[in-house]
């Protein structure tokens, strides 16, 4: 029995015709929308390409964006609510429909500032806004890096104003300051300047500024995103951040080491004003010259009374020279005999004033014994008296041994200065074979040749006699003009 053909008047389709007779549907009745919800699964390919998730409550939409073809002003990140502007169309080859993103902004600013609060909250707990790690600014660097666009008003200011208040070197860095790729283009400015080595051919700045003019959150959004935050947070170079006008904040404002609240007034916060670094430079050396007017003023009153409290220096050295002199003549006339005549003769002084101080004493207590025996009653006499002769007697021996002591201290001190008078006696001198010649009739020396000839008798000392020379009347008197080097044998006389 031969199977029955059925025929049906519905059109038959391949695969491939209906997948794409429902692309074509598709575009043409959506061919531009508006689509509403949070972000999901946000990730952009090797390619460039990024690819996410459109959702809600109750339904999922595939949205694609291409590369180059959405200029963004913020991250996306998962969980934003974003409204996206697009074509609706099909990916025949897993049969799944998908938008087009030609644009995306947040759902409204309220959400914006919420994304940020919670970002900023996110990097202030890993310590990238801690006080600790801000650094003060040079007080006047040599070079200064800018990171802005090259064509707008905020590269003129800051010349103008540097220029205006201490000229200094300025080195541009230009990036894009709005739109996609502005916050990767910042950060990359900022790891560049900071990788730039000491010596290079490039100069590394000494401070860096990063600045852009005011505008809307939109346009502001570069300067918030995570990825220029953590650059400014790990910037080696002290960094200013003048991002917008005085009122509104970002947070590269929160990682760099000072804010200004214009580019204007960060080119004021790099370089102090030249003119009154000169002003204040006078008034210091105006100062300084005062205060060592003064000091030395001081120091001249000083020295002044100093030199009026010394003694004058002539005159205490005329003085030392006179006594010097005087103790010379003195040491001259005095022979050892003498000295030790002298100290015997002081010796025996001292000891007679003991023995009159002994007898003194002696006498002095008989006369109060002879007082205290009148005013004592008869049967108490001899014993008084006897007490005081026991007395006496012991005073006498304290007294005695007393003056030993003191004669004996003499006698050691007195041979002691004999020692020494011998240890620096002409004697010694006289051993090693030299004389010592005295006028005969008043003993003074002959200190020379010319005083030999006015006299008459001579006394030689020796270290063992004196010998005594006479000049005969008819002696002939000895030429003075003779050398003493034609005659190898001169005479005395």
């Amino acid at each position: 029995m031969k199977a029955e053909l059925t025929v049906h008047n519905i059109p038959e389709y391949t695969v491939s015709e209906l997948a794409f007779a429902v692309k074509r549907n598709i575009e043409e009745g959506f061919g531009r929308v508006r689509v509403r919800g949070e972000l999901s699964g946000y990730r952009r390919a090797n390619s460039g390409h990024a690819y996410f998730a459109l959702k809600d409550e109750r339904a999922v939409l595939d949205a694609v964006c291409w590369r180059g073809s959405v200029r963004l002003s913020f991250e996306p990140e998962d969980g934003l609510e974003v409204v996206c502007t697009g074509r609706l169309t099909t990916y025949p080859a897993r049969s799944r429909y998908q938008i087009v993103v030609e644009s995306m902004e947040p759902a409204g600013l309220g959400a914006l500032v919420a994304m940020l609060e919670e970002r900023r909250r996110r990097l202030e707990a890993e310590g990238l806004f801690a006080a600790e790690r801000k650094r003060p600014l040079p007080f006047l660097p040599e070079v200064i890096g800018v990171v802005t666009s090259p064509t707008g008003a905020v590269i003129r200011d800051i010349l103008h104003r540097i220029a205006e208040r201490f000229p200094r070197r300025v080195v541009l860095w230009p990036v894009q300051v709005q739109g996609e790729g502005a916050a990767e283009q910042v950060a990359a400015a900022i790891r560049g300047f900071s990788a730039l080595p000491q010596d290079g051919p490039v100069p590394r700045p000494d401070v860096l500024i990063v600045a852009r003019g005011g505008g809307s959150l939109e346009d502001l959004m570069p300067f918030n995103e995570e990825i220029v935050v953590r650059a400014a947070a790990a910037c080696t170079i002290p960094l200013i951040s003048a991002v917008g006008h005085e009122t509104d904040t970002t947070l590269i404002d929160h990682a760099a080491d000072v804010r200004a609240p214009t580019p204007t007034a960060a080119a004021e916060k790099a370089v102090p004003v030249r003119l009154e670094l000169a002003h204040r430079l006078m008034a210091l050396q105006e100062r300084l010259d005062h205060a060592l007017e003064r000091r030395l003023d001081a120091l001249g009153h000083r020295l002044q009374a100093a030199v009026r409290g010394l003694p004058d220096p002539v005159r205490e050295l005329a003085l030392a020279r006179q006594r010097l002199d005087d103790l010379a003549e003195r040491l001259g006339h005095r022979t050892p005999d003498r000295v030790l005549a002298e100290r015997a003769r002081d010796l025996a002084h001292l000891s007679e004033r003991a023995a009159r101080a002994v007898r003194a004493a002696v006498e002095r207590a008989e006369f109060g014994f002879g007082r205290l025996e009148a005013r004592l009653r008869p049967e108490r006499v001899t014993d008084r008296l006897d007490e005081g002769a026991r007395t006496l007697a012991r005073e006498g021996e304290r007294l005695q041994r007393a003056a030993s002591a003191r004669l004996e201290r003499l006698d050691e001190r007195l041979a002691a200065l004999a020692r020494a008078l011998e240890s620096l006696s002409h004697r010694r001198v006289l051993e090693r074979g030299y004389a010592l010649v005295r006028r005969a009739d008043d003993g003074r020396l002959v200190p020379s040749r010319a005083a030999a000839e006015a006299a008459v008798a001579f006394d030689v000392e020796f270290h063992d006699g004196t010998l005594r020379l006479v000049r005969p009347e008819n002696a002939a008197r000895p030429r003075t003009s003779r050398s003493r080097a034609d005659d190898p044998q001169p005479e005395l006389f």
